[in-house]
């Protein structure tokens, strides 16, 4: 996970807390923070809304406008995660997803994360910060055949992706 630190060497001071700054008009945000604190932590977080006077006044060294746009987690000495790195840590912090965050920082788990995080932020997008549908229209996007979305009355949707031998999401769905 990387992570950047404001004077301190962020890969040799151990994290005793984080802080998570969230977007409080973001209806996904406000859910994924209330589901957080109800979560057994080892280490323990601290949720802060992103722009707010104390988020400025804790960490004058942030880009605070950012913050808004993507998640981003402060270590007590100063170690900045933002992005995937910020999700995998978060979920290093809670102690039943330690495990998860094990397997989603090494290099394959990485762009499952990353997949996670950018369907995580089109959602949020799609619905707008306050957590709204736009316009009016429900604001997830259609299963399509063409991205690679199969439907099998026996089975339900499965993902199919283009170009990948055959193999069907889950792997070893009987109805491929």
């Amino acid at each position: 996970m990387a992570a950047t630190a404001w004077g301190r060497d962020a890969a040799r001071v151990p994290v005793r807390r984080l802080t998570v700054l969230y977007d409080a008009e973001c209806g996904l945000c406000g859910f994924l923070r209330d589901w957080l604190v109800r979560q057994p932590q080892l280490v323990p977080l601290e949720v802060v809304t992103a722009g707010s006077d104390e988020a400025r006044r804790r960490f004058p060294g942030l880009d605070h406008g950012g913050t808004l746009d993507e998640i981003t987690v402060v270590g007590d000495a100063g170690q900045v995660y933002q992005g995937t790195a910020a999700w995998i840590v978060t979920l290093w912090a809670l102690r039943e997803h330690r495990g998860l965050a094990h397997r989603l920082s090494t290099p394959s788990g990485a762009l499952l994360a990353r997949g996670a995080v950018l369907a995580a932020a089109k959602l949020r997008g799609a619905r707008g910060r306050r957590g709204r549908r736009q316009d009016g229209q429900w604001a997830g996007r259609a299963y399509r055949r063409a991205d690679g979305w199969v439907y099998d009355p026996g089975v339900g949707w499965r993902y199919d992706p283009p170009g990948c031998g055959g193999e069907a999401w889950p792997p070893g769905d009987p109805g491929h």
